[in-house]
């Protein structure tokens, strides 16, 4: 009987732990700010947690059940006297039959004993209400073993295994989310994004042939980066240059570009991979300086903001500096002068904006201190002495001086003169003074070596001076934000000149020197102008200033169309590289399409508003609404009789067109997205649509009545006038491992049909060759961007290729070879 009560004490001590084990807490708990595919994430992970639970509970109730048993057999066994005090365990051996429902029980639960399940580890825990409590810390729960996992899936699949094969070169060991797999019998692939599948029917000719296990090539073509439109000036300053090669240089995204305004050729430095921020030109006017942001990789690995010294001539990386020395970002950089550029200074974007000084050469810091703790504008050398910096910005100037590796300041005193509240920009005049420009549109000269304003140029110019600059000659030159003013100033600082540049344009924001008499001024709406005083003015340089998505090409000449948030619509040539005309409407502007005849464009904004223009007068035809939100896709059929406007309400709206691009009349409305619609294709005939949204559904659509497509055999067979849709059967090779389906902004084949450029979040364009229906197809990667490229578009001819950037603002042009 003892034996009995042991044995019930110790059930009872399981039993225990298992009620502590059902009442453990569950600490994964989904974040209130958790958005939609977290959530589905989240929710993925809880329920596996839940089938191991459950699995541990079904081997705690198994042991449980089996000491009951072996209660019942030691108490029967008592009872018909058949077993003796000295010889308990051969009790095992005795033919007893357990009562029927404990013997189902057992067989319908799992043979493991409950220590493979879990592990018990006890712990003194000291708390204020109980100092020396002992309880259990927890119960340490292991997740289902690779095999166990795997034995279970197979046991899933047993039915389909013959008609269903698993890609084994892709998938192998691998969760659920990124297998990819073939349905054989029903003829259609199947993808997971976030988890959720993604099913895509292969055409009947491609069928028989088709296999998940087949190799793919590498395209023979490759890009080569042509053009680089936009110049990054609405938040950069001192970024624009002469070379003596007759080149500017300046930088746009993640590209330092040298551009040749006589010859109408582009150089580009590529080795920057994230946003330059800064530039400086050596005094050799050969090496050139510039600095980055900090970013990551497309594997997310973080990516150190640094400085790369570079020759301009061969475009090779002579050093890199600073790496892991600087936060944020870099955003100023400049060359000594007086000691044949042997130093360097830097100022990063940390709280305390460490400025540094480097011997670039033997890439080796000398010195750094704490600048200041509010922003810091300009950072440049003293032109005669070497170991004199001068750093401004928000109310502050200071000069440094540099003795061994120590810095020191002394603050620039502004005394009786109205102190502003940013100093804008510095330069010097042929005798060593300093000339600062401020915020509130006054000019101070500073005595060479000393930290007192020894003369001022009241009221110079209405507004900010953004830029200064001291011509060859001795005169001086400045620059005017609000008032958008370029003025020459004589020796003596009187006014000799002045001219407005236009508002299209924008505030002045970098000057430099060209050829005698000429000028170059970069503004804040990122245009470059070649100037002359008195008032020639002519834009050399164009781009947007806010985020870009809309991109589309004219059908039969080398044009595109770009529209963005900043409410302008570009029509660019791509032979002059320059706007063929600019026109502003009253939303942010989000997506656009050329009607086949190119005679009119369709443009889609930010506010359900859709409008289309006129190619050759820029006038606007016609104006509707639908909706009050993003107008994602303006897509004309292929015959020209019909658009479709797709939309973030989760619908698309159908349109009749007339009079050649004139006439609009709503003929249907597809409803049926469970979100935002996305992508949008037009069949050949111009009798289907397929879309996707922003939950990964494909849909098909017949044309113009809006009606949806649930046969899936009507449009498996259907040819695609365009391919847009990043989820098709024959673009799903684009997806990359792992990713979370917002990775891949955009794509687009080719009009020869070999090719399928995409366009993704980490800054790249990538080429595959098409049809790319192989998972994770190998591509070219170039990059450029520095932002998420939002959209790709090959030309008529399939010449070039056009790229799009969102944050960086950016247009490349890259040439197919």
């Amino acid at each position: 009987m003892s034996e009995r009560v042991a044995s019930c004490g110790s059930l009872y001590d399981s039993t225990n732990l298992l009620l502590q084990y059902c009442n453990n807490d569950d600490t994964v708990s989904a974040s209130s700010n958790m958005d939609m595919e977290d959530r589905v994430s989240h929710l993925e992970q809880k329920l596996q947690l839940q089938e191991d639970e459950i699995q541990l509970l079904k081997s705690a109730l198994a042991d449980a059940l089996r000491r009951l048993c072996y209660c019942e057999e030691q108490n029967l066994a008592t009872q018909s006297g058949g077993v003796k005090a000295s010889g308990r365990r051969s009790v095992a051996t005795a033919v007893v039959t357990p009562p029927t429902k404990v013997r189902q029980l057992l067989q319908a639960l799992p043979s493991r004993p409950l220590s493979n399940g879990y592990v018990q580890q006890k712990r003194l825990l000291s708390s204020p209400s109980s100092p020396k409590k002992e309880v259990l810390q927890s119960i340490k729960r292991k997740s289902m073993s690779t095999e166990r996992l795997t034995l279970l899936r197979k046991e899933m699949g047993v039915e389909s295994r013959s008609r269903t094969t698993s890609s084994s070169s892709s998938s192998g060991g691998k969760s659920k989310s990124k297998e990819c797999t073939l349905n054989a019998e029903d003829g259609y692939v199947r993808m997971f994004l976030r988890g959720r599948p993604v099913t895509m029917y292969i055409p009947d000719q491609q069928r028989e042939s088709y296999s998940l296990d087949q190799n793919v090539a590498l395209p023979d073509h490759k890009l080569k980066l042509q053009w680089v439109y936009g110049y990054r000036g609405r938040d950069c300053r001192s970024n624009l240059y002469l070379l003596p090669t007759g080149e500017i240089v300046y930088f746009n995204a993640s590209v330092v570009v040298l551009y040749n305004t006589e010859e109408q050729q582009q150089r580009h430095y590529l080795g920057h991979n994230d946003d330059v921020k800064c530039l400086s030109v050596h005094p050799d006017m050969v090496t050139i300086a510039t600095g980055q942001v900090a970013g990551n990789s497309k594997d997310g690995k973080p990516l150190a903001p640094h400085v790369r010294v570079w020759d301009s001539v061969s475009l090779n990386t002579l050093h890199v500096i600073g790496m892991g020395a600087f936060d944020r970002a870099v955003t100023c950089v400049a060359f000594s002068k007086s000691n044949g550029g042997s130093f360097l200074c830097a100022v990063d974007d940390a709280n305390d904006h460490i400025l540094s000084v480097w011997n670039w050469q033997k890439e080796k810091q000398l010195a750094e201190v704490k600048c200041s703790n509010d922003s810091v504008l300009a950072a440049v050398f003293h032109p005669m002495d070497a170991n004199l910096i001068v750093t401004c910005g928000k109310s502050h100037i200071n000069f440094w001086s540099m003795e061994g590796n120590t810095l020191t300041k002394k603050q620039g005193l502004f005394e009786k003169h109205e102190k502003p509240k940013y100093v804008l920009c510095v330069a010097f005049a042929e005798n060593g003074d300093a000339i600062t420009g401020d915020s509130s549109g006054n000019i101070y000269v500073w005595a060479k070596g000393g930290n007192r304003i020894s003369q001022q140029v009241s009221g110079a110019h209405e507004g900010g001076i953004f830029s200064i600059c001291v011509l060859k000659d001795g005169t001086m030159v400045s620059g005017g934000g609000k008032d958008r003013k370029v003025v020459l100033w004589g020796h003596d600082y009187r006014k000799q000149a002045e001219m407005e540049v236009g508002e299209m344009l924008g505030p002045v924001r970098a000057l430099a020197e060209g050829k005698p008499g000429q000028l170059f001024i970069g503004t804040t709406k990122n245009a470059i102008i070649r100037a002359a005083f008195p008032d020639t003015l002519v834009p050399i340089v164009q781009g947007h200033t806010d985020e870009l998505w809309g991109l589309d090409i004219h059908p039969s000449m080398e044009q595109f169309v770009t529209c963005s948030q900043d409410r302008l619509v570009h029509l660019w040539d791509t032979n002059s590289h320059q706007p063929l005309w600019s026109k502003t409407i009253e939303d942010p502007g989000r997506s656009a399409g050329f009607h086949p005849s190119g005679g009119v464009v369709a443009v889609g904004t930010m506010t359900g508003r859709w409008l289309v223009l006129d190619t050759d007068t820029r006038d606007l035809v016609s104006m509707h609404t639908d909706g009050n939100e993003i107008i994602s896709n303006v897509r004309y059929s292929p015959d020209g009789n019909f658009l479709a406007i797709s939309s973030h309400d989760n619908f698309v709206y159908i349109y009749a067109v007339g009079e050649n691009g004139r006439k609009y009349t709503r003929v249907g409305k597809c409803t049926g997205h469970s979100s935002f619609v996305t992508h949008l294709d037009w069949s050949v005939n111009s009798q289907y649509l397929v879309t996707n949204s922003g939950d990964y559904e494909i849909l098909f659509w017949e044309a113009p009545s809006g009606k949806h497509v649930t046969n899936m055999d009507v449009v498996r067979n259907v040819e695609w006038a365009t391919f847009t849709c990043t989820l098709s059967f024959n673009t799903f090779g684009i997806w990359p491992d792992g990713a979370d389906g917002t990775d891949i902004n955009a794509v687009c084949r080719s009009h020869d049909g070999s090719l399928l450029a995409s366009a993704d979040d980490f800054g790249k364009v990538n080429l595959f060759l098409f049809p790319c229906s192989q998972s994770r197809a190998p591509s070219h990667d170039y990059g450029g961007h520095s932002s998420h490229v939002t959209n790709v578009a090959f030309l008529h001819d399939d010449s070039h290729l056009i790229s799009t950037g969102g944050k960086d603002t950016s247009i490349l042009q890259w040439v197919v070879a």
